[in-house]
């Protein structure tokens, strides 16, 4: 099982999901997906543009347990 630590990264930056998406450019729906934890696939350039924004490695975003 994959784990998305969006939610951990928003949290720690006050930021909200209206907030990733403006700065990110991608869909409100697919930010939401991923915080809640509900996404089923991950292109790599939403990836890209997380790890941008919160400026992480990949291996801080997702983790598999």
């Amino acid at each position: 099982m994959i784990k998305c630590h969006l939610a951990r990264l928003m949290g720690e930056r006050k930021m909200k999901v209206m907030d990733v998406a403006r700065e990110t450019g991608l869909n409100r729906n697919t930010v939401t997906l991923l915080y809640k934890e509900k996404a089923q696939r991950v292109d790599f350039e939403t990836v890209e543009k997380l790890c941008d924004l919160f400026d992480c490695e990949v291996g801080e975003l997702f983790e598999k347990q």
